[in-house]
């Protein structure tokens, strides 16, 4: 038996319409009024990181103007830009913290979670969401607080997740050995990133999850209770 479990988010332990239905809507819907009554530095922060990405006609806008137009059109694009997930981390921890939003998990997670740290099985989570999203989903999800299940949390900063490297990294800053770590994603070009690295690997196939392609030489399971 591996001794630790790396999990995906979306499409693994959440929902994909959970992401796409709840957290961006949210996102789009509040960072004008987030931007409007925030200054703080960590928010200057962010904001600096979008306008990196601004074009000429947006920097026109000017100020936090500028900042929505940019972060409107990465999501309009689906880009995974570092500036954006900061500033939608923030706003998504206002919303989590005023229980505006709740961080959805399959029933299967909190169990297998507890199960593992029971067993002496470390589980992480690895997503292109920003460490600081990851971290809100679970503290505040639907199964209660599962932070203290979880042993850290990896995001893009470690590699893009269809690149083998990333895997070897991610099992570096965990201070194990790839084979060590067994990582369950619903993405089979992740997971054949993740089998480059040596790192075993499960599919998840949940509900509403895009169709697997015939005969991948992985095992597939419809959740984490045979991890």
């Amino acid at each position: 038996m591996t001794r630790a479990v790396l999990l995906d988010i979306e499409g693994t332990t959440t929902s994909i319409s959970f992401v796409f239905n709840v957290l961006f809507p949210y996102a789009a819907a509040n960072i004008p009024r987030y931007l409007a009554t925030h200054t703080d530095a960590e928010t200057e922060a962010a904001c600096v990181v979008v306008l990196a990405d601004a074009t000429p006609e947006e920097r026109i806008l000017g100020g936090r103007d500028a900042v929505v137009a940019v972060v409107r059109r990465q999501m309009a694009g689906d880009v995974k830009a570092g500036g954006l997930k900061q500033l939608q981390g923030l706003v998504w921890k206002h919303g989590y913290e005023s229980g505006a939003i709740r961080g959805q998990v399959y029933a299967d997670v909190p169990e297998m979670l507890r199960a593992w740290k029971a067993a002496g099985r470390e589980a992480a989570i690895y997503s292109s969401g920003s460490r600081l999203a990851q971290e809100l989903l679970f503290r505040h999800s639907e199964g209660g607080d599962l932070t203290p299940l979880l042993a850290g949390y990896y995001d893009t900063t470690s590699g893009p997740k269809r690149e083998a490297s990333s895997y070897r990294t991610i099992a570096d800053a965990w201070k194990k050995r790839v084979d060590e770590i067994v990582f369950c994603t619903d993405q089979p070009g992740e997971a054949e990133a993740a089998r480059g690295a040596g790192m075993p690997v499960i599919i998840l196939m949940r509900p509403g999850n895009a169709p697997l392609p015939a005969n991948l030489p992985f095992e597939i399971h419809a959740d984490l209770r045979k991890v």
